[in-house]
């Protein structure tokens, strides 16, 4: 498949997958090896990732550096993983009855600048490597803080399903904002703990996740002589 030099190519990345993993994907149907990706998702994580194929795209992609991202966010309550989301070992877990009014507090209370830790799960380097190589060897370290900042905000609701208590709510952050430690500073404001559980990338500045395609639809037209996106 060709592809038109110097544009993005915006991919609804499934659950279950790395984001190197969609670039893995997609070099098996397109001509250009050369590619390169705008902010990581986690595997567990769903939704935008701005792809840019050949040498004019992965350029372009700078200016993508700093621009706000938007997400569709649920969180586990009374669950602590050791990664921050519900990929992770269960490190903790406690009996939690929240109130709806009680959580819409919390969420809206999120909004603005917050100094949170970041994720020991993560590529934010300390002392030259990043922070998951020491948690995945089990080494002791302290993660960094950071200022973590929420443009927007809005509660969801909350539910149980099988006896597990979920609170969702959507988010406008600045880049650089770990969803998961957002979670885990609800999970401390409501005198318990959390992770997330489900996670969905919705827009990376200007670009929503409406004009995204799928694996599935790329590779349907894999055999055209152009793919205009």
């Amino acid at each position: 498949m060709k592809y038109p030099e110097g544009r993005f190519l915006l991919i609804d990345k499934p659950s279950g997958i790395t984001s190197f993993d969609c670039i893995r994907r997609l070099r098996k149907v397109l001509d250009d090896t050369k590619m390169g990706h705008a902010g990581t998702l986690d595997p567990l994580a769903t939704g935008l990732m701005i792809i840019g194929v050949g040498k004019e795209g992965t350029k372009a992609l700078n200016e993508l550096k700093g621009v706000d991202k938007r997400y569709e966010v649920t969180a586990l309550m009374g669950v602590k993983t050791a990664t921050g989301d519900t990929d992770g070992e269960v490190v903790e877990k406690r009996e939690v009855e929240i109130s709806a009014e009680d959580a819409e507090r919390e969420v809206k209370g999120l909004k603005g600048d917050q100094e949170l830790e970041v994720p020991i799960y993560s590529a934010v380097k300390r002392q030259g490597k990043p922070l998951y190589w020491y948690a995945r060897k089990d080494i002791a370290v302290e993660p960094p803080r950071k200022t973590m900042s929420v443009k927007e905000i809005d509660f969801e609701g909350v539910h149980r399903e099988e006896g597990d208590l979920y609170i969702k709510f959507s988010v406008k952050v600045s880049s650089g904002t770990y969803v998961r430690s957002l979670v885990e500073e609800l999970g401390r404001r409501l005198s318990t703990v959390a992770t997330v559980s489900a996670l969905r990338r919705t827009a990376v500045g200007e670009y929503g996740i409406e004009d995204a395609v799928t694996f599935e639809e790329i590779e349907k037209r894999s055999s055209e002589e152009s793919f205009d996106i």
